[in-house]
């Protein structure tokens, strides 16, 4: 489901302190992480993804794997519980290499332990990252572009929109849990950002709410280049409704699934 990531030239192992926390709204908050180490990121585009690593609750260090290709995994999982960390996938949402910073945001849900980590983190905490590359890849032929995320997509595709050129037009369809995390965005003129919460619908699975609107939409002019993520159902619906309904061709959508509602909590 996930397309093959783009890699940047080197991957290395990174490991940082939590430099400062702050809530953004009540379902979002923001990490900034840093050190010197960080010059060994690359930054090749908006939807940079990296594995994050943080302490379990009552671990007072970070024990982080030292491979620097695919076998880190099987060190965290050789690694006894009581020293082996916390691993999640996460983009990075603004990157300043002058000042050796870069800035996470959380999508906060429930008691799930990167929840609690957010909530409970201090500076000069520690924490990790391992540079995973980008899906986003619009080709040159596209003349306008559909994004389309729930509140985990959100850090990407706002970051993408922070990079995108003044001439980029999008349709943008985000799913947020509350209309309290509705944000004023800076975007290039022909985007129109479409925003809608699920403040009145406690019933209503994540990522249910904006496919919906997604069909019911009229289509950007031109050949369009779509980027879908967020709940695992989001991502596929979209793209299915893109090929099979739309006649969008397959090579134009990347789509990711992050989470699967009922499996495993998305924070």
């Amino acid at each position: 489901m996930i397309p093959k990531l783009r890699l940047p030239r080197a991957r290395t192992m990174i490991t940082l302190e939590v430099r400062r926390r702050e809530s953004l709204s009540p379902s979002f908050a923001s990490i900034t992480l840093g050190g010197p180490a960080l010059q060994d990121l690359i930054v090749a585009g908006g939807d940079q993804t990296i594995r994050l690593f943080f302490p379990r609750e009552g671990q007072t260090a970070l024990r982080m794997p030292t491979a620097s290709n695919e076998a880190w995994m099987a060190q965290v999982l050789l690694m006894p519980k009581s020293v082996r960390p916390q691993v999640r996938n996460m983009t990075v949402r603004r990157a300043r290499p002058a000042e050796d910073e870069v800035d996470i945001e959380f999508a906060l849900h429930g008691d799930s332990p990167m929840t609690s980590w957010v909530r409970r983190v201090r500076p000069g905490d520690p924490a990790g990252i391992f540079d995973m590359g980008t899906t986003y890849r619009p080709p040159d032929h596209g003349q306008s572009q559909l994004l389309v995320g729930d509140e985990t997509a959100l850090p990407a595709i706002l970051a993408i929109l922070d990079q995108a050129p003044p001439s980029l037009a999008a349709e943008v369809y985000l799913e947020v849990p509350t209309a309290a995390d509705v944000r004023d965005v800076v975007a290039p003129p022909g985007v129109r950002i479409h925003w809608f919460s699920r403040d009145d619908l406690a019933d209503q699975r994540p990522g249910a709410v904006v496919p919906e609107a997604v069909r019911r939409a009229a289509m950007p002019p031109g050949r369009v280049y779509a980027w879908v993520a967020g709940e695992s159902r989001l991502a596929t619906s979209v793209r299915r409704h893109l090929v099979n309904d739309r006649g969008v061709p397959k090579a134009d959508i990347s789509f990711a699934g992050y989470w699967r509602h009922g499996w495993s909590a998305p924070g």
